[in-house]
């Protein structure tokens, strides 16, 4: 490292400051404020040379983190990008999405401030944009076979960008009218800017990538089609069927999946006119679930000017500092708190609904009570049921496995346990020759940083698959896979 002692003479973590609340519930601009380079410079100084670089393994990417570190500190910002693109094709997004599992390894994070990789890892992507260093990256020769990439998501975007570089003709089919996936209409503009998607879009297709968007595979594209026309296939589709809450009044009005009211939002800000908006203006809103879906309905109900915001979660509130249960380097379980939560609302723990009430059809309120685990097993705390004014309810509690559609029904896919497309160790679908799986089709629901890992494997068993060998690298091992 170049400066072996860095950690010692700087003990203390600086992250970006947040814009003030009132200012940034005025806009969807993301919520950061520009970090300082030298200051970043110092932050990356901070890096030790701990001999086994826990972090690569925290990171599903395996990301070369203390030699990036290293080159910002020495002002190498060339080679430092050269670095992270080595092993993340798109660490604009994962900068700012990513939940960092690297920092909860670090070793310096046992008893110190982890080093703030993230941060400089979005900073060395921002400057090499900046200096024209992000350029197509061109095969030295084609294969003439074709891929069809279904889903535009992080994992087939991943997938799609590692074999078309590969040499081969890649084909990414998306349903939605933009590319994107859930990073697109899922992911809030506060949290990442849709610019940032479409200038990596750009790049893709200067390389070759084709894209198609508005295009239902299964449907407007027939199974057939598809099998007879490419030469593999990479099923990216995600896991996007939301948890339900079959409690009763459920069928009232006003009661939405999050991912029927978030699309809506960013399609607003997309400058498109959307008839009927799910919008939270005006309303007392209840949001049900409390990770990062039910943040994202938060911070998007304060921006369009709801009357009141309460996000509920039926698990107990998490310690302040690192769990037991979790020690170092595992992920740690530990309560925070997502910028959303700095802008308003009540976080409510040990909550459970138990019924949706309304007036003409329309949902007016909901009943709940307090909970404690017992056994293992979530128990009623007897004398704590309360009602509370809701007229819209937003259900944020997670994802249970991809769409039943004409697509995996037409092509043959088989199941696993637990609803996902069942695959082998080399990502292949079950059963089925020259289609591979990645992402929350085959993972489940996960990590943006899980989803392009999982694209550059499946890519990897791809291009095995088409031309005998591969030069790609796979990230995850096969094998992991089929244990999960």
């Amino acid at each position: 490292m170049a400066d072996t002692r860095g950690f010692l003479k700087h003990t203390e973590r600086e992250t970006p400051t947040r814009r003030p609340v009132d200012l940034r519930l005025m806009d969807w601009k993301e919520v950061y404020n520009d970090f300082d380079k030298s200051t970043l410079k110092t932050q990356a100084s901070r890096c030790m040379d701990c001999g086994i670089p826990f972090c690569h393994n925290g990171c599903p990417l395996g990301n070369l983190i203390p030699e990036w570190n290293d080159l910002v500190y020495k002002d190498r910002w060339d080679a430092g990008i050269e670095r992270l693109h080595a092993t993340n094709n798109f660490p604009e997004f994962t900068g700012r999405l990513c939940p960092a599992p690297c920092e909860a390894s670090c070793v310096l994070g046992i008893n110190q401030p982890a080093v703030t990789i993230k941060q400089v890892e979005v900073e060395l992507i921002e400057k090499a944009f900046d200096d024209d260093a992000v350029r197509p990256v061109l095969p030295s020769e084609k294969t003439g076979k074709k891929v069809a990439v279904v889903g535009s998501g992080p994992a087939g975007l991943a997938a799609a960008q590692q074999l078309t570089r590969a040499g081969h003709d890649v084909t990414v089919f998306e349903r939605a009218d933009r590319i994107g996936g859930l990073l697109r209409y899922g992911i809030p503009e506060f949290k990442m800017e849709k610019r940032f998607i479409d200038r990596r879009l750009e790049q893709m297709e200067a390389e070759g990538t084709v894209f198609r968007a508005g295009v239902n595979v299964g449907v407007d594209v027939t199974v057939d089609e598809l099998r007879s026309d490419f030469d593999a296939v990479i099923l990216a589709n995600g896991s996007t069927i939301g948890r339900d809450l079959p409690v009763p009044g459920r069928d009232l009005d006003g009661i939405h999946q999050a991912m029927e009211f978030l699309p809506q939002a960013n399609r607003v800000q997309h400058g498109d006119v959307v008839d009927g908006q799910i919008t939270a203006a005006g309303k007392n809103v209840v949001i049900i679930g409390g990770g990062d879906t039910g943040a994202d309905c938060l911070g998007t109900s304060l921006r369009q000017g709801a009357k009141a915001v309460h996000q509920f979660e039926i698990m107990p509130k998490p310690p302040i500092e690192r769990a037991e249960s979790t020690p170092w380097p595992t992920y740690p379980l530990m309560y925070r708190v997502a910028s959303a939560h700095e802008e308003g609302g009540d976080r409510v723990y040990s909550v459970n609904t138990e019924e949706f009430t309304g007036v003409d059809g329309k949902v007016t309120s909901l009943k709940a009570h307090e909970v404690k685990m017992v056994g293992g097993r979530f128990q009623k705390v007897e004398g704590s049921d309360f009602e509370l004014e809701a007229e819209l309810v937003l259900l944020a509690m997670g994802f249970v496995g991809p769409e039943r559609s004409d697509l995996l029904d037409k092509l043959g896919v088989t199941y696993d346990p637990r609803g996902n497309v069942a695959r082998g160790d080399d990502f292949g679908a079950v059963g089925l020759p020259g289609v591979f799986v990645a992402g929350d089709a085959g993972r489940g629901q996960s990590l943006i940083v899980w989803a392009i890992a999982e694209g550059r494997s499946a890519a990897s068993a791809a291009d095995r698959y088409l031309t005998g060998s591969t030069l790609l690298p796979a990230p995850i091992v096969p094998t992991m896979v089929a244990q999960r």
